[in-house]
């Protein structure tokens, strides 16, 4: 069984081929700026690299170019597109329907009932499903959504003190990430040998979350409702008071859409730094002497913290911390930051194996308590297994 996963952005289309029988990558690829006159096409298929521009209108055609790439007589490793069995989208929020579904008109509704939580995700994913029913009919189409693996938290981490009957409208705590933590459980458990572990998950990138994870299964989380809350994302805001919203409406005299858009989008490593939105670039400012970088980086650090602490508070302690994401896994002085001072809860980190850490590695001080580790994550993986899970059951 083959499975295509695909990873949307507005302008963007990337994905990867795996082989289901050995979990073997086939081929990865990617085209930017959808819609442009010419795209630039990407692709590494058996160990060739094509680059090149192309017309590429929409979401549609994208997944045609992809699948020609798949099939071309010199660069595929394919004969035939219909040895895909699916293609997998890494959803982010359907509100009353999660797990892993068939993409159909009532689980499209159902994400565009969430499109003003999760504005940046779920508008281009829903364009993109629909045209691709319309244009590749013969290739099922399989939502796996972000919000599935937080499903096991219990109640107390999942409602929000508000009226009740607000959670019959879908207000609840949500969490995303989920492939990304799911990997992280799985991968951790693999490595350890063990299944009882209280791992807690820190996935610190574009967009950060942090997860409690015990015996495999997420028992509390950093984001919220929307992909908006939790930690500062790179451009999204975070944990914000929403009673401070009609203050900067009057200051401003924007819209609520125009506030939340800013919230949204002008916000978070952005918002402060004023520099941008990748943390090297904010580094880099910071070690010039701008302090708005400095801040940027100070808040983001104290919101991980922050909720580390929460989450060693809910599993008792942990087992195993590990930092993942693109900056989890290449920011060794915010890895630093982050532990220090943590002794008496059992974590320590090795300042040499820390600075010296590239992929799968334990950075933990002989004396921590706590395995400390970076760790690629493998979203893509994650969604083809579920994928191939659905259709092995009759899904």
């Amino acid at each position: 069984m083959k499975v295509l996963v695909a990873n949307l952005g507005s302008t963007s289309f990337k994905y990867r081929l795996f082989d289901m029988e050995t979990e073997r990558q086939l081929a990865r690829g990617g085209i930017e700026r959808i819609g442009a006159e010419e795209s630039p096409v990407t692709a590494e298929i058996a160990g060739k690299r094509l680059e090149k521009r192309l017309p590429v209108p929409d979401h549609a055609v994208a997944v045609r170019c992809c699948l020609d790439q798949l099939t071309d007589p010199e660069l595929g490793c394919l004969k035939d597109a219909a040895e895909v069995s699916a293609i997998g989208f890494k959803a982010v929020h359907g509100g009353r329907i999660s797990g892993v579904q068939r993409v159909t008109e009532d689980v499209l509704a159902a994400m565009e009932e969430m499109s003003s939580t999760a504005p940046a995700h779920n508008p281009p994913y829903i364009r993109a499903m629909r045209l691709l029913r319309q244009r590749l009919p013969g290739i099922p189409l399989v939502a796996a959504f972000e919000t599935d693996f937080h499903r096991t938290m219990p109640d107390r981490n999942r409602y929000y003190a508000v009226p009740y009957e607000w959670a019959e409208w879908h207000v609840l705590r949500w969490g995303f990430h989920g492939a990304s933590h799911r990997y992280i459980a799985a991968r951790t458990a693999e490595l350890l040998g063990r299944n009882d572990l209280r791992i807690v998950s820190c996935h610190l990138g574009g967009s950060s979350s942090l997860c409690a994870v015990r015996n495999g299964q997420s028992v509390f989380t950093s984001m919220g409702m929307s992909p908006q809350t939790g930690l500062p994302n790179n451009n999204r805001v975070g944990d914000f008071d929403p009673f401070a919203i009609p203050i900067v409406m009057a200051k401003t005299g924007w819209t609520l859409e125009q506030t939340l858009e800013a919230l949204a989008n002008k916000s978070g490593l952005l918002g402060l730094s004023g520099v941008g939105t990748d943390m090297r670039d904010i580094r880099q400012a910071a070690a010039q002497g701008n302090p708005r970088a400095s801040l940027a980086i100070d808040v983001f650090t104290a919101s991980i913290r922050h909720y580390l602490g929460a989450c060693l508070v809910e599993l008792g302690g942990a087992d195993v911390v590990v930092f993942t994401g693109g900056i989890g896994e290449n920011d060794a002085e915010l890895r630093a930051v982050v532990c220090e001072g943590l002794e008496e809860l059992g974590i320590v980190l090795a300042p040499d194996k820390n600075r010296q850490a590239r992929g799968e590695c334990d950075i933990s001080d002989s004396r921590s308590r706590a395995r400390i580790w970076t760790m690629p994550t493998n979203e893509e993986l994650m969604v083809a297994r579920q994928v191939r899970d659905l259709l092995q059951a009759g899904g």
